[in-house]
């Protein structure tokens, strides 16, 4: 008698599973960075930045963001016959992110067009971008950050400065006055002295005509494909900055020599090296032994950026953990309402809203250049930025990291953009000056500026007497802030109790009640653990959620 089997059954069916977060608009899905660009002066940048959110948002720019990092650079350092050429070639897509950046004002734009807001425009762009790609930002932040120092330069400046405003991308790899658009690096670490500049070893002797010749290593050149690089050496006066092009004027290549790539666990798209000055023909910036104060105007604009990528890296993540728990079940509903998970989505949502919030008032601030350091803008400036980069890039990997447990093991797969945002997460706190280094930055702005103090409370001000938790965090802050003793070895808790305040003083102005609420009573009030999701359950976790990711959006 024949057996009978039991009929075939599909078994590669694919059900309950998301589908990928594309074609949606980065800008218009972000309610809190709308509000933040009306509310710092760039109002008048609305459209542009919908149409710009478009366009990071569409499938064609995530995959080049994809496609940039899965095809990491490559050093070309000689060519066909054995002539050095210290080359990098990158893959199609690194390029095309690049152009993008440099054509929508990403590097230099608020110098090309300054206007009240422009930096804050900027600075939203910025952010979304940040959200599909991260490696092209290095360079761009460079070139933004080595204007304000170029500018004052003015055999530099006359030749240098419209091709670094040049809206234009130039990828040849030929001597700046036959390109059209420029960037710049910079090389300041060495092996012996990480952040501590002033250990540099690299040596520069003048040559009587203007020039110096520049020898030594440099531990991390930063984007070597760039055109020229600001770099510190030792010089008979003490430690200076020096103006590096990769070609002489007489059209050669200068004797900058890449050693090696570093195999970085993130940034892959970008090009990070070793470098070597071989006797490197270089100018230099600013008075001679004040290499530090130099690198520091260049470094404060940089670190606005650490703060503003780490604010796109977390928009990013919970974008992804947003339309992921809306698509799949578990358990007889979608993760979306789970009350668990609606916890940790709106904890989540909390804290990006409120580092976009932080973000864009910093960038006012830099808008606000017209008076000077000295100015209350100029003293928040100061005070806010080191503040800022420490706080929300140390906030950053733990948000990232719960955002990946919330695709479970899907989260877990190359084939996803979590991995790569994860990361790309701890990269912001590190680079630009690592955490230590910003909470004593943020001592030596109170401590050289006394007035910072009465500027960061009348910041604060405003949002007092609307939250009793906010007003004890506050009185506690002033105190601190009065106590001398010991300041160094708490100068952690210091400025998290400065960043936590500016936040919430933001949110309670300007945000929903459910999301000021909420943020006061997690962050200030103790009504949180030690884990992301385990805010009050009076919390009204839709209302957060509906802003976070309006669904009609």
């Amino acid at each position: 008698m024949e057996a009978k089997h039991p009929p075939l059954m599909a078994t590669h069916e694919v059900i309950n599973q998301a589908r990928a977060l594309e074609n949606y608009n980065a800008y218009a899905r972000n309610i809190p960075l709308q509000e933040a660009v009306a509310r710092e002066g760039a109002g008048w940048a609305q459209d542009w930045l919908v149409a710009r959110g478009a366009e990071v948002g569409s499938a064609e720019w995530i995959e080049h963001g994809r496609l940039a990092n899965e095809n990491p650079p490559r050093p070309k350092l000689f060519d066909r016959y054995g002539n050095r050429r210290d080359e990098v070639e990158f893959h199609p897509s690194w390029h095309e992110c690049l152009g993008w950046l440099k054509r929508h004002g990403c590097d230099t734009g608020p110098w090309a067009d300054p206007k009240p807001g422009a930096h804050v425009a900027r600075a939203a762009a910025y952010i979304m971008f940040a959200e599909i790609e991260d490696g092209s930002l290095c360079p761009t932040t460079m070139t933004y950050g080595a204007v304000p120092v170029l500018k004052h330069v003015p055999e530099i400046a006359r030749d240098w400065m419209p091709k670094m405003l040049s809206r234009e991308y130039d990828r040849r790899f030929i001597p700046a006055a036959q390109k059209n658009g420029v960037l710049i690096g910079m090389g300041l670490t060495e092996k012996q002295g990480g952040s501590d500049v002033r250990a540099n070893t690299t040596r520069a002797e003048p040559l009587g005509d203007g020039t110096w010749r520049v020898v030594g290593h440099k531990w991390f050149l930063s984007a070597p494909m760039c055109d020229a690089f600001l770099v510190t050496a030792q010089s008979p006066k003490g430690l200076s900055c020096f103006f590096v092009p990769r070609w002489t004027p007489d059209g050669r290549l200068n004797e900058i020599r890449i050693q090696r790539f570093k195999d970085k666990m993130g940034d892959r798209s970008n090009a990070g090296t070793e470098a070597e000055f071989w006797g490197s023909t270089g100018w230099l910036v600013g008075e001679e032994g004040r290499g530090i104060p130099t690198v520091l105007e260049m470094g404060v604009y940089t670190r606005l950026d650490c703060a503003i990528g780490s604010t796109g890296i977390m928009r990013a993540a919970l974008s992804q953990a947003m339309h992921h728990t809306a698509q799949r079940a578990a358990f007889g509903k979608l993760l979306r309402s789970q009350p668990l998970m609606m916890n940790v989505l709106a904890d989540m949502a909390l804290e990006t809203e409120a580092a976009t919030a932080l973000s864009l008032r910093l960038a006012r601030a830099f808008d606000a250049q017209e008076e000077g350091n000295d100015g209350a803008e100029g003293l928040l400036r100061r005070l806010l930025t080191p503040v800022a980069k420490l706080w929300i890039c140390k906030r950053c990997p733990t948000l990232v990291a719960e955002a990946m447990e919330a695709h479970g093991g899907n989260g877990y797969v190359e084939e996803g953009p979590m991995p790569r945002l994860f990361r790309q997460s701890p990269l912001n706190s590190i680079w630009e000056g690592s955490g230590n280094v910003m909470c004593l930055d943020t001592l030596r702005a109170l401590a050289k500026h006394p007035r910072s103090a009465e500027v960061l409370a009348a910041e604060i001000a405003p949002a007092q007497g609307r939250n009793a938790a906010f007003d004890r965090h506050v009185t506690q802050l002033q105190k601190e802030l009065r106590d001398a003793d010991g300041i160094e070895t708490r100068a952690r808790s210091l400025t998290q109790d400065i960043a936590l305040a500016v936040q919430a003083a933001l949110l309670l102005r300007f945000a929903p009640a459910a999301v000021s609420e909420a943020f006061c009573a997690s962050r200030l009030a103790g009504e949180w653990g030690h884990v992301l999701g385990t805010l009050a359950k009076n919390t009204d976790f839709e209302a957060i959620l509906e802003r976070a990711w309006p669904e009609n959006a």
